[in-house]
């Protein structure tokens, strides 16, 4: 059965995907476009998979400055082509990386990034916690290993809740997969940068 025209316009607008993976989506979940969204979602992701490879050299600087003028920061992120980097879809992810970081006050952009010592610091900074608690090792350890996960959400732009999603349920990284899979290209944020008037040295 062919998918109707107007469910094909509409499923393409609200994810930006083409018309023939849009028609395979809706035929797929029987034309529920909820269920289209989300197999749409699911064959991007997993294509972003595939693209983790391919060099990411092209992108765009952004720059965000909070309308007090004491706040700014400065963010780099990747695509592989000029012609990505120019598309509205990647320039509003940069826009709102920016906000994130702006908001959030991140210090790494991935778990990756963080120095194996912070880690081990932290470990055992959690552990002098709880020290005092008469428990098994094995509780102390997922108790700090729980911790640990927290640090990660904290500190990590991109195991940061998206500030713009209310229900907190939208990570930053889902944001940026969900551009990836939108425009085929492999997304790399970079590095970012923030200021604040009267921090540092």
């Amino acid at each position: 059965m062919a998918a109707s025209a107007q469910l094909v316009k509409e499923l393409r607008d609200r994810t930006g995907a083409g018309v023939m993976d849009c028609k395979e989506a809706l035929q797929a979940t029987k034309e529920d476009l909820e269920a289209a969204i989300e197999f749409l979602r699911k064959k991007g992701l997993a294509q972003a998979g595939k693209r983790s490879h391919r060099e990411a050299r092209e992108g765009s600087i952004g720059t965000y400055v909070h309308h007090s003028g004491k706040l700014g920061v400065l963010i780099e992120v990747n695509c592989e082509s000029d012609f990505v980097a120019r598309t509205d879809a990647f320039q509003e992810l940069v826009k709102d990386l920016g906000m994130q970081v702006a908001a959030a006050n991140p210090s790494y952009v991935a778990r990756e990034d963080v120095p194996g010592d912070v880690v081990e610091k932290e470990r055992e900074i959690y552990r002098g916690q709880l020290a005092d608690q008469k428990k098994p090792a094995q509780v102390i350890d997922k108790i700090v290993e729980g911790k640990l996960e927290k640090f990660f959400t904290d500190q990590c732009l991109l195991e940061q809740a998206f500030i713009k999603d209310a229900s907190g349920k939208t990570k930053v990284r889902e944001l940026v997969d969900g551009v990836n899979a939108k425009t085929g290209e492999r997304i790399v944020v970079k590095r970012f940068a923030r200021f604040q008037v009267g921090e540092g040295g």
